[in-house]
C-alpha cells in the first residue's frame, strides 16, 4: 500500500493551491480563518466560482459534470481548501444527494436537480431526523400516503441544518406503517415551497440560527419526486449517510484549526506550560494517525476497494479531534473565551471560541451518534 502521492498529484496540489489563494476572496477567508459564520450569498459565492472553474463538484464523475477526480486528488482538493481557509462545501446537496441521484435516481432525476446542484441555484437540506429518531432512525413517523399521481406527507423533522435557506428537502417518510421499521420507509424530494412546508428557527446557545424544525402539513408531493422504489428508502439512507460519515471528518479542517490552536496558545503563552503543550501534542499525533487512516481508505479506493468500518473510525476520532482542538483554543484564553461574540474586553482571536465550542459539541452526535458508530465497527469486524 503506497501512501505517497504521485508526482502528478503533488503537481494537482500546486494547481489547487495557486487558484484558491488567486479566487477566494478576502473577506470570506477572513470570517473562516476566526472561526465566524458566512452568510447563503458567501456560500454560494464560492461554490459559483468553483463551478465556473469546472470544480463545484470535487467527487463528482465527469458524466454528472464532476472533473472526474481520484479519491486522492479529491483529498488534495480538501486539504488545500481547508489550509487556505476557504468554506467548507454545503454537504447536503453535494455530497449526500447527489450520490443518491447518481446511484438511484433515474435519468429524469438526474437531469432535473444534478445541475442546480452544481451550480447553487438550489440549496438542500436533510430531513431524516425527528423528535423520537434521531440515533434510531429507523424510528420515523412522517406519514406518506400515496392518492393518485402524488403523496400526502404529514409529519415533522428537527435539527434541520440551515433549512431557513433551502429550496428542496430530501426526507425519509413511512410509506408501509404495517411493515419491519426498515422496510416501510421511502426517499423522498419536497419543494420547501410547497404549501404545508412551515420552517422553524431552533436558537442555539451561541444565540445563533443554524438549525430548524421542519413541520409538513397535508404537503402534497408528485409521485415522481420518489427516489428509487416505494418502501426501499433504507437502503438509500443507509448509502447516504457512508457519505455524511466520511464527510463529518473534516481532517483538513481539523489541521487548519491546529495551527490557530498554536497561535493563539503561543500568543497566550499557553505553550511553556508543559502539561498544556502536552495536550496540544498529543490532539497533533491523534491527528497525524487519523489522516494516516484517511490515506489507508485512499489507497484503497485506488484499486476499487470500497471502504468498510473505516467510514465509522474516520467519523468518531475525526469528531473527537475537532472537539478537543476547540476546547483547547478555550483553555488558552480563560474567561476571554465565555463571551459569544466580540467585546472591548479580551484579544479579537478570543471572539468566536466560546461559540465554536458550544456549536463543536454535536458532531459526536450528528451523522449517526459515536456510540452508534462503536457498535457498527464491533458488528463489522468482531461480528458482534
Amino acid at each position: 500500500m503506497d501512501l505517497n502521492f504521485s508526482p502528478e498529484e503533488n503537481a494537482f496540489r500546486e494547481e489547487v493551491r495557486h487558484f484558491v489563494k488567486d479566487h477566494l476572496p478576502a473577506h470570506i477567508r477572513d470570517k473562516v480563518m476566526n472561526g465566524v459564520h458566512l452568510e447563503r450569498e458567501e456560500h454560494v459565492l464560492w461554490q459559483r466560482t468553483l463551478h465556473q472553474r469546472g470544480w463545484g463538484g470535487p467527487g463528482w464523475p465527469k458524466e454528472f459534470g464532476g472533473p472526474g477526480w481520484t479519491p486522492a486528488e479529491q483529498y488534495i482538493f480538501e486539504e488545500e481548501c481547508a489550509a487556505a481557509g476557504a468554506p467548507r462545501l454545503i454537504s447536503f446537496g453535494l455530497k449526500m444527494i447527489a450520490p443518491v441521484l447518481m446511484a438511484f435516481g433515474n435519468p429524469a432525476q438526474q437531469q432535473r436537480y444534478l445541475p442546480k446542484i452544481l451550480s447553487a441555484e438550489e440549496w438542500w437540506c436533510q430531513g431524516y431526523s425527528e423528535p423520537g429518531a434521531g440515533s434510531d432512525l429507523a424510528s420515523v413517523k412522517t406519514r406518506a400516503v400515496r392518492e393518485g399521481n402524488h403523496y400526502v406527507v404529514n409529519g415533522q423533522k428537527t435539527w434541520t441544518t440551515l433549512g431557513q435557506h433551502a429550496d428542496w428537502i430530501f426526507c425519509l417518510v413511512r410509506t408501509d406503517p404495517e411493515a419491519k421499521k426498515q422496510s416501510g420507509i421511502s426517499f423522498m424530494l419536497i419543494d420547501m415551497k410547497t404549501p404545508g412546508v412551515t420552517v422553524r428557527p431552533i436558537i442555539t446557545l451561541d444565540g445563533a440560527h443554524e438549525v430548524n424544525e421542519v413541520w409538513l402539513e397535508e404537503v402534497k408531493v408528485p409521485v415522481e419526486n420518489l427516489i428509487g422504489e416505494e418502501n426501499k428508502g433504507w437502503t438509500y439512507a443507509k448509502f447516504l449517510l457512508g457519505h455524511e460519515r466520511t464527510n463529518i471528518a473534516g481532517i483538513g479542517i481539523a489541521k487548519r484549526e491546529l495551527v490557530r490552536l498554536k497561535r493563539i496558545a503561543g500568543a497566550e503563552g499557553r505553550l511553556d506550560d508543559p502539561l498544556f503543550a502536552a495536550r496540544v501534542a498529543q490532539v497533533e499525533i491523534d491527528l497525524m494517525a487519523l489522516e494516516i487512516t484517511n490515506l489507508r481508505v485512499v489507497s484503497a479506493e485506488r484499486e476499487k476497494k470500497a471502504p468498510g468500518p473505516e467510514a465509522s473510525i474516520l467519523k468518531i476520532k475525526g469528531t473527537e479531534i475537532q472537539q478537543a482542538i476547540s476546547e483547547l483554543m478555550m483553555q488558552a484564553v480563560g474567561p476571554y473565551a465565555l463571551p459569544f461574540k466580540q467585546n472591548d474586553v479580551g484579544p479579537d482571536y478570543a471572539a468566536n471560541l466560546g461559540a465554536g465550542y458550544c456549536n463543536l459539541r454535536k458532531l459526536s452526535i450528528f451523522g449517526g451518534s459515536n456510540e452508534i458508530q462503536k457498535n457498527i465497527i464491533s458488528q463489522m469486524i468482531m461480528g458482534l
